[in-house]
């Protein structure tokens, strides 16, 4: 089974001060495409949402297509 790193374990990664500065830069560089694949699947999944269900979590269904259209790096 593969485990993933979260970004806030990545960040903690670099906070130590005997990291390399080519190391720092990968894992920062890590950490950020960790946010943009979240970003990515969070708004896939999203755009698959029935009515209901986003009904539930109190967005219309023209905010969830607004929001799906996004690119991965638009927050």
């Amino acid at each position: 089974m593969t485990q993933t790193l979260t970004n806030k374990a990545l960040l903690q990664m670099t906070a130590s001060p005997t990291l390399p500065l080519v190391a720092t830069i990968a894992v920062r560089f890590a950490g950020l495409v960790t946010t943009w694949d979240n970003r990515q699947r969070t708004r896939n999944q999203l755009k698959h949402l029935d009515n209901h269900l986003l009904e539930d979590i109190g967005v219309t269904y023209a905010q969830a297509r607004k929001e799906a259209a996004r690119r991965f790096w638009q927050i």
